[in-house]
């Protein structure tokens, strides 16, 4: 996910944008390569609404996200669940709604430029702590319940875990590794605390810290396909709604 496609698709969008201009009140209607290039402008412009306000992409690159998303997961994130930013800038210019606990989200951690996604797990002003794997919110024990039907692991077992008002399954080693052994954080105002599914595999809020509210991209929704190899043939089996 290092690739910002959203900024050379703004850059692209506003330089056909200027040609279309240009040819449109100065030139009136030229043709050649000024013509071709300004007529790209509504179909960049189309397709940046698209991606920056409605729905945006994306392909799950590591497996911090097992057992939920795969590596070769392509899914699908709401860019308007939590309100409208202006591409690129990131600003919200309307609010729609607020992040809810057990949402996964995609967001820019506060470390790098670089999308990242994670299950939303304490909201501001909770108190987080991870005990021998097993999650406190404000002092409230996280249920977790083996799966002994499921695939395992060598080493690891996958559990589902009620997280308050969200079910959804994890991943754990048997032996919970420095992640998961004791850790206790406050979330700040304007913050998420931020984890992965695969619990003791994950560079999460336990490594880098909560995420602030504005480097919130959207929340992932859907899984649509899964290509882990581009000498494979890609597969719909895995399609369906993100828990």
């Amino acid at each position: 996910m290092d690739f910002n496609f959203e900024l050379i698709l703004t850059i692209l969008f506003l330089v056909s944008g200027t040609f279309w201009l240009v040819n449109w009140f100065v030139l009136k209607h030229e043709e050649g390569l000024i013509e071709f290039v300004a007529s790209l402008a509504p179909v960049l412009g189309i397709v940046l609404i698209l991606r920056s306000f409605v729905i945006e992409p994306f392909q799950i690159p590591s497996k911090s996200m097992v057992p939920t998303l795969e590596v070769g997961d392509f899914i699908l994130v709401n860019k308007f669940t939590y309100g409208l930013r202006l591409p690129v800038l990131r600003y919200k210019i309307f609010e729609l709604g607020m992040p809810e606990r057990g949402d996964v989200m995609v967001f820019f951690p506060p470390h790098e430029e670089r999308y990242f996604i994670k299950r939303l797990v304490g909201l501001p002003g909770d108190e987080v702590r991870i005990v021998a794997g097993v999650v406190y919110i404000n002092g409230e024990k996280m249920t977790q319940r083996a799966l002994p039907h499921v695939p395992q692991e060598r080493g690891s077992v996958i559990m589902e875990e009620q997280l308050l008002e969200s079910r959804h399954q994890i991943q754990k080693r048997l032996t919970p590794t420095r992640l998961s052994l004791n850790y206790t954080a406050v979330v700040p105002d304007g913050h998420y605390f931020m984890m992965g599914d695969n619990r003791d595999n994950s560079s999460d809020s336990r490594v880098w810290g909560s995420v602030p509210q504005e480097r919130v991209v959207g929340r992932a929704f859907a899984r649509w396909m899964f290509w882990d190899d581009r000498w494979s043939i890609p597969s719909f089996s895995r399609a369906g709604r993100i828990e």
